[in-house]
């Protein structure tokens, strides 16, 4: 029980820095982080709908694929982040104005924080959802590290948003993505003396 309280706080704050990433730092700018928060920038932009809940759909939609995958265990602490995730960009998003500082200084800090928390969700066994899914499919399978699989998708998906909202947002996106596929692989490959890696228990036995 000690154990699985100690996994749920790690990923408890592995989201929170991803939020925070997200909602102070890149939303602001309309940078997306990966290819699910481009998405709710999309369905923001179209639709009005709240990035909080259009991220949490989003995620829900991959999740659902991701059951039969990595297994019911995997899927509930992957909900897990991506609600506290949702959440703290809710909060965040709907109770402070944000004043907007340089686009270059939010998108170095805001690619840290979610670096950061992206990486403490993947060495607890869990990940942000969204393209993450797919990347580590991918990267189970072939044994690639996951942040460069995952900016290799999240690519096609910032092409689009730029297409759509403003042409520079592709390259904003795209330097989010390097900063932070280096922090997620940092965070992946670094040996803690407490945290252990759950690698092994992501795919369904």
């Amino acid at each position: 029980m000690t154990k699985k309280l100690e996994t749920y706080c790690l990923i408890f704050i592995g989201a929170v820095f991803q939020g925070i990433g997200m909602s102070l730092f890149l939303f602001p700018h309309d940078i997306p982080s990966g290819g699910a928060a481009g998405i709710a920038i999309l369905l923001h932009y179209f639709f009005s709908i709240p990035l909080g809940t259009g991220l949490w759909v989003v995620n829900f939609i991959f999740l659902s694929v991701a059951l039969k995958y990595f297994g019911f265990s995997w899927t509930i602490r992957t909900m897990f982040a991506v609600t506290i995730t949702s959440i703290t960009v809710s909060l965040l998003t709907s109770s402070f104005t944000i004043p907007q500082s340089h686009v270059i200084i939010d998108l170095f800090f805001g690619s840290i924080f979610f670096g950061f928390g992206v990486g403490l969700l993947i060495r607890n066994g869990a990940s942000s959802g969204g393209m993450v899914i797919p990347a580590l499919m991918i990267s189970s399978a072939y044994q690639f590290r996951p942040g460069r699989v995952m900016f290799f998708i999240n690519l096609s998906i910032f092409l689009f948003t730029s297409f759509i909202i403003y042409w520079k947002i592709i390259i904003f996106a795209v330097l989010c993505q390097w900063v932070s596929t280096k922090i997620i692989d940092f965070i992946y490959d670094f040996e803690f003396p407490v945290i252990s890696r759950q690698l092994t228990s992501w795919r369904k036995k």
